[in-house]
């Protein structure tokens, strides 16, 4: 074999190396972004929406589901999207001060919480750093609340969504005002 011919199959030979090594390094950095922990919560627009599909892959036609024109006149009720898959809640009442508010977690689903109208202060801690639990996890409704102080406190305008998965302890509905949203509820699995 001439030497142009076996320096073009190391050169093949290492660039797909490179290659498959970085599909494999973007593949595992996509998973653990669901994984980390979190200092803070996930919030944003529905024009960034597109910038977290790749988190779950139902996430996309969650956000669809969001950007419907009729959103701010579902009744106040579940309405289902894809099955136990995914569902959303809309809600519309008085917001509760942050004194009433119990930090919840959830472990088979994940929340996409967005305003419709109103502002919710949303609190936050890692759900491995809740300490106090204030009721047994109930499996059939997915939730659990806990005694522990939120870490932060976060303003959620309208317009805006947040992003909790199970290792996201939460403490939504604070406000001074009335509060119109909807909680998307997405099969964490």
């Amino acid at each position: 074999m001439n030497r142009s011919l076996v320096w073009c199959h190391f050169v093949v030979g290492f660039v797909t190396c490179i290659l498959i090594l970085g599909f494999t390094s973007c593949s595992r950095q996509k998973e653990a972004k669901v994984q980390m922990k979190r200092d803070h919560i996930i919030i944003d627009t529905l024009d960034r929406a597109e910038d977290y599909y790749d988190m779950h892959p139902a996430f996309e036609k969650a956000f669809a589901f969001l950007r419907q024109n009729s959103l701010n006149e579902l009744p106040t009720v579940r309405h289902e999207i894809d099955g136990d898959r995914l569902f959303c809640m809309i809600s519309k009442g008085p917001g509760r001060s942050r004194a009433e508010a119990k930090l919840e977690a959830h472990r088979k689903y994940v929340d996409i919480q967005y305003v419709i109208a109103g502002t919710d202060e949303m609190g936050f801690k890692p759900t491995a750093d809740c300490r106090l639990p204030d009721t047994d996890y109930d499996a059939e409704k997915d939730i659990g609340f806990f005694k522990d102080e939120p870490e932060s406190w976060t303003k959620v305008p309208a317009g805006s969504f947040v992003i909790f998965f199970p290792q996201d302890a939460h403490a939504p509905l604070v406000s001074s005002g009335e509060i119109h949203k909807v909680v998307l509820k997405i099969a964490a699995e």
